[in-house]
């Protein structure tokens, strides 16, 4: 029996208690991530951004609204919140109260797919097949039926009402005592929301520093902003690949950008111009696949510095 049987039952635990950790633990194990980005004119003090993204909530996740609120602490300058909040159509009241803390302070925000629609069951394995077949979202799939809509614009107005600047396909200001930060925002490519022509022409006149913002950094979008000379570029939406390999990395990023890239401080390049990009692995997973492994659940706090 131990030379039919051993072999498949130890492999069966092995992957039992991959799983419980993957659930119970690192989908738990929120972190910060740190980065230094020089961008700044010369002589500008340093800023903190402090950049939160696919929230994912669901009703009942108190130790990430504990830790959400908790971030407050870190007192940043301004907040970046690059979308994908909610994974339940009933979450809207504990994300706003998760993010309360820090709609005290100035921020933005754009909107990702499941701001708009709840997800749905779905094979994991599909994630392997599209990156092979170059297909992503609704970049190559075709549209979604029976979709669930979720109150998006209860959040929209109550970060409008905190003051955030919404960024889906338009622009806008931020002013932090006496520096005026000029932002430049897409709606989401995952869906094929973005309408860059309704933003292009590349950074304002006046303001201190330029920023663009995007859930999902498809290459369209991140060729467009970097063509156009943006310093930094902000998005998230890829889960840091949620599901890696140690010492590896990830193997999809659920959009056409490579798995190089997937998460933290990179640069991309377009028209002989190159940007920093900052890919955020976001703090919480899809309500049907609540695990993650070798990739924690995060937000980062970016420290602006002046270009050498």
């Amino acid at each position: 029996m131990r030379a039919r049987y051993g072999v498949p039952l130890t492999l069966t635990a092995v992957g039992a208690a991959g799983l419980a950790y993957a659930a119970g633990f690192e989908a738990r194990s929120f972190r910060l991530r740190r980065v230094t980005v020089p961008v700044l004119p010369r002589g500008m003090r340093p800023l903190r951004v402090l950049q939160v993204s696919d929230i994912h909530m669901v009703s009942g996740q108190r130790k990430k609204q504990r830790w959400l609120q908790s971030l407050a602490g870190l007192r940043p300058d301004f907040v970046i919140n690059t979308g994908d909040n909610l994974s339940d159509p009933e979450g809207v009241p504990e994300t706003l109260d998760a993010l309360g803390p820090l709609m005290e302070f100035p921020g933005a925000y754009v909107f990702g797919s499941n701001d708009y629609y709840g997800p749905k069951l779905r094979n994991p394995a599909r994630y392997l097949f599209e990156r092979v077949q170059g297909r992503h979202g609704l970049n190559g799939n075709a549209p979604v039926v029976g979709a669930v809509h979720n109150p998006w614009e209860e959040l929209r107005d109550a970060f409008d009402a905190a003051g955030w600047v919404g960024l889906s396909n338009c622009r806008g200001r931020l002013k932090l005592e006496g520096i005026e930060i000029a932002l430049t925002g897409l709606d989401d490519p995952h869906i094929k929301r973005d309408r860059y022509a309704e933003v292009a022409g590349g950074p304002e006149s006046g303001a201190d520093l330029s920023l663009a913002v995007v859930h999902a950094p498809y290459l369209r979008c991140l060729d467009a902003f970097a063509a156009d000379g943006y310093p930094l570029i902000l998005a998230g939406h890829t889960h840091g690949g949620q599901l890696c390999i140690p010492f590896y990395g990830a193997l999809v990023t659920n959009c056409d950008l490579d798995p190089d890239r997937v998460k933290g401080l990179s640069t991309h390049t377009a028209a002989g111009r190159t940007s920093f990009l900052h890919v955020s692995a976001g703090c919480g997973t899809n309500r049907y696949t609540p695990v993650r492994f070798a990739c924690p659940p995060e937000a980062t706090l970016l420290t602006l510095t002046a270009r050498p």
